[in-house]
């Protein structure tokens, strides 16, 4: 079941974790402690700076991202997971709808994959 962030404090440890970038937007990921939220509940963040444009265009951009995380979180999502999606200037509302689906997939991949040995 997907929650939405709406506390800053839950962006900004987000932001302190785990990312990926791809070329529509950034994710960042982070497992959070079984005292903060319901562990069951996978939890998503929406933001888009001024750079993405005016009103209208971060307007849009979000409610792009917000249907690519209903499509893609909730089989793809770990539960006690936080994710935030950040819009990307120029990208998040012009590229292809399939093709934000398929960044958020591997971008979500990306962040659970274990660290290679070395970093």
């Amino acid at each position: 079941m997907l929650a939405t962030l709406t506390k800053r404090a839950d962006f900004l440890a987000a932001a302190r974790a785990g990312r990926a970038g791809t070329p529509g937007f950034l994710l960042q990921a982070r497992k959070r402690r079984d005292t903060e939220a319901d562990p069951s509940l996978v939890r998503v963040g929406f933001t888009c700076s001024k750079k993405v444009g005016n009103a209208v265009a971060r307007n849009r951009a979000k409610r792009r991202l917000r249907e690519i995380a209903r499509a893609v979180l909730p089989e793809a999502g770990r539960p006690g997971w936080d994710y935030v999606l950040i819009g990307r200037a120029g990208a998040t509302a012009e590229r292809p709808f399939a093709s934000l689906l398929e960044d958020l997939r591997t971008a979500v991949e990306r962040v659970h994959r274990p660290p290679r040995s070395g970093e």
